[in-house]
Parts: C-alpha cells; structure tokens; sequence
C-alpha cells in the first residue's frame, strides 16, 4: 500500500519555492529497475559530484567502500520527491521502511528481512536509525522528516565493530547539514494535490570566526489520501507535523576541533492512519470498501498526539594527523498517543488505545587512526534507556466493557567496547579484522489485567476483576563478536 501512496503522490506533486521558478518534477524510478542501476545512480547526487559517506566512520567515496550501502544526497531526494525516510524505501534494495500500526511517526523498519516485528518495548530493533550519529533506541517517532539533509544513507548487514549499538539487520544514518560559514536565509514552499502545503525556513549565521548558529522550523501539512466514513471529520494517510531544529558550531571547516550541539523538536497531531478491510465484516456484513485509502474504524480516543524531542553534542578533535578523537553525547524523550482501530470498523472489538513513552542518554567516545594503509578505530558506547507502553484491548462485542488491558516497562543499562582495523596490502587488496564486547542488564515489568471499561491512563474509570500477570525480572548478557573480512 505504501508503494501505491508514494507512486500517487508524487505522480501529481507541484513544487513552488519561494523566489525560485516552478521545479520540474522527476518521477520515481520503477521498483523492478536492476539493482545495479540503483546503486550506480546512488553513487553521484544530482549535479554529478561524487558523494562522499561515513559508513566506516572516516570520509570515503562512496564508491571505495566495500560493503552493501546505498546512500541519497539531499539534491536527489529532492528531484524524487522524498517527504521522509520511509521513501527511500522504494528506491533502496533489501530495505523496507513503513509507517507502523496508527501513526506517521512510529517506524518499522526490516533489511534483509531482519527488523523489529512489533513497536512495544519487548522487542528490540534489528534495524539501526542513526540521527547525526546518534542511535534512537525506539521506533517511535523515528520516521525522521527530510529537511536540511546533507544525505542518508542505508548500510545492510550487521554493523557492531564500527558502531555504537549492534544491529543485526543494517543501519540508516540521518546527516544533517553543517551550517554554512556566512549568513544564510532560506525560505522554500511547496503546495502539490491533497491541499499539501509544506513550508520549511531555515536560517544561520556567524557569531565571530569560528562560532556559527542557525535553526530550521518545518512546517509539514497535507490532506488524507481518504477519509473515515464513520468519525465526521477525520481523514485517512493525512500529514500535520511541526517540526524545528536550532544548531550551535564551534570550529570545523579546517579548524582541528569541531563541535557541534543541537536540538530537535517534532509534534505531529496527524489523524489515525486507519486500515482498510479485505473481507466484509463477518458479524455485520459490511462491504469492502471501494477506495483503499477510506475507512470505517471507529475509536478515536485517545486524540493522536505525538511529541518528541532531544538534545545532542557532537565533539570532534584532530589530535594529530593520523589520530582523530570524537565524542557523541545525547539525551532524548518522546510520548505517544495513539488509537489503534484493528477491525477497522465502528464495533468496539479489538480497538487498542495506546501509549508509548520512551527517553534514553547515550555517551559514545571514538578513536580514529588514518595513516597511508592502516585504517581504524576503536570506541566506547554507553546507553542507559527506558521504554513503556500501556494499552487497552476492548472487546465490547464479547462482553460489555470487557478491557484486556497490557502494561509493559523495560529498562536498558549496556555499555560495550568494539575496534575495527582495515590494512590496505594493495590498491585493490585489503584485509579487516575487528570485535566487539557488549554488556546488557535488562529490567521489565509485564502487567496484564482484565477490566471492565477503558483504563485510567486514557480517561477511564475501570473495574479490575483480575491480574492475569504481573511479572518482574531482570538479566544480564554479555557477548564478543569477532569479524575477519578479505576484500578485492
């Protein structure tokens, strides 16, 4: 259905930026193109520049890496028409990035058929999501919005000896631009079918020769593709997001230290993305509906209403001309309410109300060696996170008021130390060898109660006739995975 979506839209998208002439429009290419051709067009951005990634930590053409990566720069994702990261899911191989159950902020992402199967805490990400090197330890408010992108790029397979966290299926890195180093005021507009209306100001400056500040405010807007048939007033697959980021830099530009620190903002009120039913309704005899992007499910309580937000300082120091130290500091927190109709029809059966709160602190320190063959790092990464979720599951058909309701926390302590070294012998022979040492300590609460009438935590008064579970354990893994890689 996703593909469908973006195929429609951008099918029929008008671009207007303000002070500029009307953007020609480039369709997506076909989903069977080789994947050859993909990965050739992936190498170069619009202008026929090489684009340049940081897979393995350090600068590199991409075309001098010698793993599965594709990477996008922002003037290509802008002649294809990518409003977020889950649209280059349809031009990456292997990779599937969706919007999950109910929202456009929570995200499921699976490479190589290996992902996080449900957004509750009980499941851990097989799928990396990197914002400026940092790691979002949930999938909630993940589908990270394209604007002042500097690329993305989407490396499959597990990465561990070079990262932070371990992630078995691949990784996406969301990077942002540097700020430039004069005054700077952007303004661009878009208004395309569906009364989309898409603004997006950025502007920044320099404070003295070295000190630079800027910020970006987005705001993000479109109509559904289809409406609820049951809830007056609601439309289906429709977009209304705010979203800001303000940004401070010391150095860069060939000073030997670079910091950077920066904070995001995202509230997205968008209405439920509803389902739409293949079969009737079994008890009512409802009809499938004609339009895919219409739908007749009936909860809308508790009101959509996602918030997230984060800080984060990014310090890099050339040490000498072979030793670069950096450091990756960051805080974030995110709160989600969502309904979630699973029948996608008016009867109460099976309607999930659903919240999700999650926060997390992450330290990563890194030591980069780059000399004529030997090529490498080693670092450390700390993350200490919580995740909870509460949600209802009202059955009303089954019994009056029945409530099956589900409270879950887990709480993450890891922390794990990984190296990886590559010795070019050739030109074109070269030899990796690298490990990583993880610690997890692992806390969570399952509580499980059935009621009578909706929960406490979305406005309910309720009866609690059982405790079907109330579990609380701890563990703690530790692990070394070693990787040995030949390349030519």
């Amino acid at each position: 259905m996703s593909s469908f979506r973006f195929t429609r839209f951008a099918a029929a998208r008008a671009s207007l930026t303000l002070g500029v002439a009307a953007a020609a429009l480039t369709a997506l290419p076909a989903i069977a193109q080789a994947q050859d051709a993909q990965e050739e067009a992936a190498t170069t951005s619009a202008d026929g520049s090489v684009i340049v990634v940081t897979a393995r930590r350090r600068a590199e053409n991409l075309q001098d890496v010698p793993i599965a990566i594709s990477a996008f720069s922002a003037e290509r994702l802008e002649n294809q028409g990518a409003l977020d990261i889950t649209d280059i899911s349809q031009i990456t191989p292997n990779t599937t990035l969706e919007n999950s159950r109910g929202t456009n902020s929570t995200l499921t992402a699976f490479i190589r058929g290996v992902g996080q199967q449900d957004p509750v805490p009980g499941f851990e990400a097989g799928v990396g999501i990197y914002l400026d090197d940092v790691y979002l330890n949930r999938p909630q408010a993940a589908v990270l919005d394209i604007y002042e992108v500097e690329r993305i790029e989407v490396l499959r397979g597990p990465q561990g000896t070079l990262y932070g966290r371990n992630t078995i299926g691949g990784a996406v890195k969301y990077v942002t631009k540097m700020l430039p180093q004069e005054f700077s005021l952007k303004v661009r507009g878009t208004y395309g079918t569906y009364d989309q209306a898409d603004g997006v100001v950025t502007v920044s400056a320099p404070i003295g020769d070295i000190v630079r500040v800027g910020g970006t405010f987005a705001r993000l807007s479109r109509g559904g593709f289809g409406d609820n048939l049951n809830i007056r007033g609601l439309e289906n697959y429709n977009r209304d997001v705010y979203a800001g980021r303000g940004t401070l830099e010391i150095g860069g530009y060939g000073a030997p230290i670079m910091i950077r620190i920066s904070g995001d903002y995202t509230r997205d009120k968008s209405d439920p993305r509803n389902g739409h039913r293949l079969i009737p309704g079994i008890r009512s005899g409802t009809p499938v509906l004609r339009d895919v992007y219409d739908t007749r499910a009936g909860l809308n309580a508790p009101k959509q209403d996602i918030e997230a937000y984060g800080l984060a300082m990014n310090i890099s120091a050339e040490l000498t001309n072979t030793l670069t130290f950096r450091s990756i500091s960051a805080w974030r927190k995110d709160d989600s309410f969502t309904p979630i109709d699973f029948d996608a029809l008016p009867a109460i059966d099976v309607d999930v109300p659903a919240l999700y709160r999650n926060e997390q602190i992450s330290q990563e320190f890194q030591l980069l060696y780059e000399g004529s063959r030997l090529k490498g790092l080693v670092g450390f990464y700390y993350l200490d996170a919580k995740a909870s979720t509460a949600f209802d599951v009202l059955l009303f058909t089954t019994v009056a008021n029945l409530n099956a309701f589900t409270a879950g926390d887990v709480r993450t302590d890891t922390w794990s130390v990984f190296g990886d070294f590559t010795y070019d012998f050739t030109d074109q022979l070269s030899l990796s060898l690298g490990g990583r040492y993880t610690v997890d300590k692992r806390n969570s609460t399952i509580l499980r109660q059935t009621k009578l009438g909706r929960s406490a935590e979305f406005g309910g008064t309720p009866l609690v006739l059982a405790t079907t579970s109330n579990f609380n354990g701890q563990a703690r893994f530790t692990d070394f995975n070693p990787r040995a890689s030949l390349s030519f």
